[in-house]
């Protein structure tokens, strides 16, 4: 058996010599604590696998703790077990009812705690799959499948945060769009396998060619967007206008495109600005307005502050 974390809880010395001493010939690691108040500190430094509580204490009793436990937001599971004496058995039913798991009879048997042990461990490790596979989940629901860049949800969570962290410090950011020019065109001629090549080396090179502290994400079809923290307009735009650069010297043939021989990106560019009551989506619509701008101009170019309002459908 892997090695767990215990904490005992109890207010008599010669329980908690008894517990720690058998807890530790297991193999295990183990803290103890004289008091619920003492006990509370300590599972909140250390968020151990296992609690062995004892019911009646100074300061928090058990199912106080036990509830304590249960509300208390960490990432892993804590296995509570409850120590009653013989005459308190009609209790052990509130204690399972306020979160423990399991209860150990006293005087406590060095048997017992182990077959218990042998049990939270088999929780804990459940519930540590179940939080990796809930973190892994959670990943690939905000990532896009084909470029490995973020998705639309990743963007509108971060860009909320970043722009709650603008409006609280006084930063600035921006939004760049990214679009790739004729890609209709570039379906049409070259086929949608050779398409999805084309967006996964975009998307690759914005990750590569982004500051640190900048992120990518697929937008949706061919669009793109970077979100350039603590940014000005004019130094988003000389990021944004490397990586255009850093796309056509990728040079993918595109014949068929209207703004050259190889696949190119149009950009609109937005900012925002502490003095500004915008939000996240106002931006938005002012880089994507600009974004129309850059395409009606002749594609193959970065267009930023306020646009003139031109949203042809020339994409």
């Amino acid at each position: 058996m892997n090695e767990l974390r215990v904490l005992v809880a109890d207010d008599d010395a010669s329980c908690r010599m008894v517990l720690r001493a058998t807890v530790e010939r297991l193999g295990h690691e183990c803290r103890v604590a004289a008091d619920g108040d003492e006990a509370w500190r300590l599972f909140e430094e250390e968020q151990p696998d296992v609690l062995i509580t004892d019911w009646m204490m100074p300061g928090l009793d058990g199912p106080e703790l036990c509830r304590r436990v249960r509300h208390h937001e960490a990432d892993g599971y804590t296995y509570v077990i409850l120590a009653t004496a013989l005459g308190e058995h009609e209790n052990v039913l509130e204690g399972m009812e306020a979160g423990a798991d399991d209860y150990l009879t006293k005087p406590i048997s060095p048997f017992d705690v182990r077959a218990r042990l042998v049990a939270a461990k088999r929780v804990t490790e459940l519930h540590k799959e179940l939080d990796r596979l809930h973190v892994e989940l959670t990943a690939q629901a905000r990532t896009d499948a084909l470029t490995g860049l973020g998705n639309r949800l990743r963007l509108h969570e971060d860009l909320e945060a970043i722009h709650d962290r603008a409006v609280r410090y006084g930063h600035t950011y921006c939004v760049g769009i990214c679009d790739l020019d004729d890609f209709k065109r570039f379906n049409d001629t070259y086929g949608h396998q050779a398409g999805d090549d084309a967006l996964r080396k975009i998307g690759a090179l914005l990750n590569h060619e982004s500051r640190a502290g900048d992120s990518a994400y697929r937008y949706g079809g061919e669009e793109f967007l970077i979100v350039l923290a603590g940014q000005s307009l004019p130094q988003a735009r000389a990021v944004l206008e490397r990586i255009r650069e850093a796309v056509e010297a990728l040079a993918i043939p595109h014949r068929a495109s209207r703004s050259g021989q190889a696949v190119t990106i149009s950009v609109g560019v937005s900012a925002w600005e502490h003095e500004q009551l915008d939000t996240p989506a106002a931006v938005l619509a002012r880089a994507d307005r600009a974004l129309y701008e850059s395409k009606a101009a002749g594609r193959n170019r970065v267009t930023s502050g306020e646009p003139s309002g031109i949203t042809p459908n020339v994409r």
